[in-house]
């Protein structure tokens, strides 16, 4: 499992398993967020799977999946998630993009700036220029 912190609050990555919510409860997070949608690929594991295990561990989970690139409802329920999160989020895609960039242009409608945003991304190892006319 690939952690990829964006700030203090808010940490990106690819596909988490059922056995990975354990791992990432005792590191700090509490709600989980996948942005995939199920069927994406045969072995990953359906939205359903994961939620249980979030349950389970006591943490806050939110299933936003985000087919081609983030639209507007994809957006606003980020913004939704990370407002209403207590504590520390994990975002989950395929590679962790998605989340990085839906996670990015939620931040910037909620007043933060673009550029610090595409750095920050940047210093995780995403390239979300192809998103930065949207921050």
């Amino acid at each position: 499992m690939q952690i990829r912190q964006l700030n203090d609050r808010l940490s990106v990555g690819p596909q988490i398993q059922p056995e990975d919510v354990d791992a990432l409860k005792e590191a700090g997070f509490t709600t989980i967020i996948n942005n995939r949608p199920d069927g994406e690929e045969p072995a990953q594991p359906q939205s359903g799977v994961i939620e249980d295990a979030v349950e389970k561990a006591g943490l806050t989970y939110h299933h936003i999946p985000v087919t081609r690139g983030p639209e507007h409802a994809d957006v606003e329920a980020m913004g939704d998630a990370l407002a209403s999160a207590d504590g520390k989020v994990f975002a989950f895609c395929r590679s962790g993009m998605r989340s990085c960039m839906t996670s990015a242009i939620a931040r910037s409608e909620a007043g933060e700036e673009g550029d610090a945003l595409i750095r920050e991304a940047a210093l995780a190892g995403y390239d979300i220029s192809p998103v930065a006319h949207l921050l």
